[in-house]
């Protein structure tokens, strides 16, 4: 014990790391401040009452009363906290098994917001706020990321986090390029990242139940999904302004071609080509994962892809440049036809399951389910939560990064929906059928197969 009490003394005048194990001990016997008053008896005496005394730790520090243990929390950052990350934040913190540690954005103003919500629900100063997301990506702490940034980045900074070493929870869509998605895969794969989309209808009891019916044969042999959108905008000519204060617009651009920095395409970023894909891209990526989930063709995909009436913007009036509106079709191996209608308002979207013997439709706007004959309804379960509540969804996730098994939007499955779309697109632009293999990955015209890539602007290359 002599040589105990000296080399307590000593620890203390060497000032070592706190999170050593004695120092990690509390109370006036470790303190160095007393310690040096207290004879060797008393230091005797004290640690002889210590070890006496029960030692009384809260059940919620053990994971006990529900609660999980810190050191068995997922710990989590945000990359991009826009409008879309401030909706879904919230179903991540109720989550007792994550720990929010840190933020990033290229906005200012968005930054402190995200910053403030996290330390409002933890009662603390303790979440990291950084302007550049590779300062997130590189504290070793972080175990996983959700990427909630604008569609440009969505591939992009997956792959940053894959190489990080982090797994990734990402918005849709998941890439604007059917060739940034397999890159996407490819990373995922050889790092071992666990990823999951934010395609969470999959989570969502409606979806579920339609599902269910159509694979029972209540609408009888299945032969189109139909499904539709909203009616895209249109975004007059504007002129070049300076860049608004606090706003790193270059990170902002990050991988697409440098431009000016015009409000109308930063504000409407969805309405042009190397930022978004318009509305049958950004949100019949929702529908296409169903459709692939439903059909069982989570791997697989369409074998063509045709389009018609698609009204574009005017060059003579608007600066946007995706489609206002138009029908988007594919259609597969088995038969079964697909098509996304772009038309009507935000809440008339919709996706039915056309059988030869009945159909059966979710709304998305108000998760009411509809079908022919109505008796298809009697046997959906009562309860359950819309697609507006992410939990469901966000809890698979966090099962598949504990057993390191894939999650239900795993990269392979987000890919091939969002493949769907993306040579939807192509077709659309080049105003032709294509046939494609999904097996390789290719078009039968190569004028398509080009449009598959493009190059990143430097340095954003990974």
């Amino acid at each position: 014990m002599r040589r105990l009490y000296k080399l307590q003394v000593r620890f203390y005048k060497i000032k070592r790391d706190k999170r050593g194990t004695l120092g990690t001990l509390k109370g006036s016997i470790m303190n160095p401040s007393r310690l040096s008053h207290l004879g060797r008896r008393g230091f005797l005496r004290r640690c002889a009452a210590a070890a006496a005394a029960p030692l009384i730790v809260p059940g919620r520090v053990l994971g006990r009363d529900g609660g999980v243990a810190p050191s068995n929390r997922i710990v989590f950052g945000a990359i991009g906290v826009g409008p879309r990350a401030r909706h879904i934040l919230p179903n991540f913190l109720c989550q007792p098994a994550v720990q929010w540690v840190a933020v990033s954005e290229a906005r200012a103003d968005r930054l402190a917001s995200a910053k403030e919500t996290v330390d409002a629900h933890y009662g603390n100063k303790d979440c990291q706020a950084f302007g550049d997301f590779r300062d997130l990506l590189a504290r070793r702490e972080i175990d996983a990321v959700l990427i909630a940034t604008g569609n440009r980045w969505h591939a992009m900074a997956t792959l940053f986090a894959a190489h990080a070493g982090k797994d990734v929870y990402c918005e849709k869509p998941v890439s604007l390029t059917i060739r940034e998605g397999r890159r996407m895969v490819e990373a995922c794969r050889r790092f071992g990242t666990i990823y999951q989309a934010g395609t969470q209808r999959r989570a969502t009891s409606s979806y579920r139940f339609a599902r269910e019916m159509v694979q029972k044969g209540c609408v009888g042999r299945l032969h189109t999904v139909e499904s539709q959108v909203w009616t895209g905008s249109v975004i007059p000519h504007q002129k070049a302004t300076p860049v608004p204060e606090g706003w790193n617009y270059d990170l902002w651009l990050g991988p697409v071609q440098w431009r000016p920095f015009v409000p109308g395409r930063v504000n409407g970023w969805t309405c042009f080509w190397d930022t978004g894909e318009g509305m049958h891209t950004d949100m019949g990526t929702h529908y296409t994962d169903q459709m692939q989930w439903v059909l069982g063709t989570d791997l697989t995909g369409p074998v063509a892809f045709e389009t018609s009436d698609i009204v574009w913007p005017d060059p003579a009036k608007h600066m946007s440049e995706t489609a206002i509106s138009g029908t988007f079709r594919c259609r597969y191996a088995s038969g079964v036809n697909g098509v996304i209608y772009q038309r009507g308002a935000f809440q008339d979207r919709y996706i039915r399951y056309i059988g030869d013997e009945g159909w059966i439709q979710v709304d998305d706007q108000t998760d009411i389910v509809t079908a022919h004959p109505a008796s298809i309804l009697s046997e959906r379960p009562s309860g359950g939560v819309s697609w507006s509540d992410a939990s469901g969804h966000i809890i698979d996730f966090l099962r598949a990064i504990r057993s390191r098994r894939p999650s239900a939007c795993n990269p392979e499955v987000a890919h091939r929906a969002q493949s769907i779309v993306g040579a939807m697109t192509i077709s659309a632009r080049l105003g032709r059928t294509l046939k494609w293999d999904p097996a390789r990955e290719r078009f039968d015209c190569e004028e398509a197969n080009r449009m598959m890539a493009r190059a990143p602007r430097a340095p954003w290359c990974v």
